[in-house]
């Protein structure tokens, strides 16, 4: 079964009426609990695999009751229950290749799923009839966008999972100059050496996206929200900044400014702007003031969280491949692409186009697409880019954006149109910077010379980042004009952050199911906040 119970039973007496009493009450409650396991669990749980190979399948639909999820890469599914759900209720499973599954749920014994390779059984009529070229093919999708998706206004339940991978690649310098002492190598070295050279960050989210697909038009309403990271790994910025402030007062004029130059550029800094000083614990309209400014800072976090979310999940929707400005524009501008017709197979029991698209010439992006041969909807496009998308390199700072491959999956609602459910995108990039670097004091009250200090170094550094956003839509319906409008954002959720992955915190809620390096995450040691 998919659910996992137990009930324990304890004996406290050798008396056999007492064993006997017991293993009844025992047999029945599990009877009962046998029957009606599958309508009160919480969560159903399984993987599916390939029945020969026993190898996982990743991206497989499942449905019920026109609810859908998608297995994860490693073909594990999580599907939320209520008490709308019977025993009786059919489960369908499809993916491209494969048989689909379509069986109630209590004729499912355990909790790996096995599907079969489906033989292609090439129609004749289909073979006939429909022998288009891969270039005809893309025009009748083209054709067909108006007609297959909905492009119109809707409420979309979403969820978004982020995952950054970040690493330092390099961190050489020179101190070339200091005139204060304290700020020697040994203490850039110690600084350095206190920096994470890798560390990696999940934040998931769960929310109602209000719009289109324009990006200047979404409005979301959070529902719930996590952070799973290790702030061991963070810098001690308190500590650090004690350390500083203990170096400047002692070293440094509280008239004075700072030039902070690298080569030609340069900008003025103010003594009091580099750190905060600290409240007089008696001084009431200070604190108070403190109280407020730290008030408005948490407003602006909740307005900023959401709309940064927001604003990551628009930009994956208007970037989708059946709209004209899109990156991935193959449907659009074909003739940009060598086309080949790979392969006709099934997703399903539909029958499906395969495509594969390399540039000719300085488009970024080559693929696969997985075109309906009935209706010529695109269902599923698998893209990876074929060189950097962005290379730049200009007075020391470079920008390298090497990587960008992912698949989209489109899915067929109730209302006969079709809907993005999954968008999987993984981004990388890496900086570097290989500038000098001057901190200068200056005074203009001291008589003489107005600088006093400085501090010069020239920089190495390199840094990579790996990103990936996973974005499931489990529900999408239209919505009129007057809904939208009325609809206000009053984002109040900020994420709850995790030191270790909480198997329980999603309970009740739909999403894609997390990988083995999300459950296994831990941090070195336990934080409190």
């Amino acid at each position: 079964m998919f659910g996992k119970f137990a009930m324990p039973f304890f004996v406290s007496s050798i008396n056999i009426s007492i064993i006997m009493t017991k293993t009844i009450f025992t047999l029945v409650a599990l009877s009962f609990m046998l029957i009606t396991t599958l309508t009160n669990a919480q969560s159903l749980t399984a993987i599916v695999v390939d029945s020969a190979s026993q190898e996982p399948i990743p991206y497989v639909t499942v449905q019920l009751k026109n609810n859908g999820v998608i297995t994860n890469e490693e073909g594990r599914f999580t599907f939320q229950l209520d008490d709308t759900i019977q025993p009786t209720d059919s489960l369908f499973i499809s993916c491209i290749g494969y048989a689909s599954i379509a069986k109630p749920l209590n004729a499912f014994k355990e909790n790996k799923i096995a599907l079969a390779s489906k033989a292609i059984d090439l129609n004749p009529v289909i073979v006939t009839n429909k022998n288009y070229t891969p270039e005809e093919i893309i025009n009748f999708v083209e054709d067909s966008i108006s007609k297959n998706y909905h492009l119109g206004l809707s409420k979309k339940r979403v969820f978004l999972r982020e995952t950054y991978r970040n690493n330092v690649l390099k961190t050489d310098y020179k101190l070339k100059k200091s005139t204060i002492k304290e700020f020697n190598k040994a203490f850039i070295d110690n600084l350095i050496a206190q920096v994470p050279m890798s560390s990696i960050v999940y934040n998931e989210a769960l929310g109602d996206l209000y719009g289109g697909f324009d990006g200047d038009e979404q409005k979301l309403d959070l529902i719930k929200a996590s952070e799973l990271y290790d702030k061991n790994l963070e810098l001690d910025f308190e500590v650090l900044e004690d350390k500083f402030n203990t170096i400047v007062k002692e070293n440094v004029k509280t008239d004075s400014y700072f030039k902070i130059k690298s080569g030609l550029f340069g900008t003025k800094v103010e003594s009091g702007e580099l750190f905060e000083s600290e409240i007089d614990s008696t001084d009431v309209a200070a604190l108070n003031k403190q109280l407020e400014e730290e008030k408005k800072n948490k407003e602006d976090r909740e307005k900023n969280f959401a709309r940064y979310k927001r604003q990551t999940m628009a930009n994956l929707f208007k970037n989708l491949p059946i709209f004209e400005d899109t990156d991935y524009n193959v449907i659009f501008k074909p003739n940009r692409y060598e086309l080949r017709l790979d392969d006709f197979t099934y997703l399903g029991d539909v029958a499906v186009y395969v495509i594969s698209f390399t540039p000719k010439r300085s488009e970024d992006y080559k693929g696969k697409l997985y075109i309906n041969s009935d209706d010529f909807a695109l269902i599923r496009m698998d893209f990876e880019n074929v060189k950097s998308l962005r290379d730049f390199s200009l007075l020391g700072i470079s920008i390298n954006e090497y990587l960008a491959k992912g698949s989209i999956f489109f899915t067929k609602g109730d209302d006969q149109k079709y809907h993005l459910s999954y968008y999987d995108i993984e981004k990388g990039n890496r900086v570097g910077f290989k500038r000098p670097l001057k901190i200068i004091e200056l005074n203009k009250v001291v008589k003489g010379k107005n600088k006093q200090n400085e501090v010069s170094l020239k920089i190495d550094a390199a840094f990579g980042d790996r990103n990936r956003y996973e974005l499931v839509v489990f529900d999408e319906t239209p919505v009129n004009t007057s809904t939208y409008n009325d609809f206000k954002e009053n984002n109040t959720v900020l994420p709850t952050y995790m030191p270790n992955y909480d198997p329980e915190f999603w309970n009740g809620y739909n999403i894609i199911e997390p990988n083995k390096a999300i459950k296994a995450f831990t941090s070195i040691g336990e934080i409190t906040e």
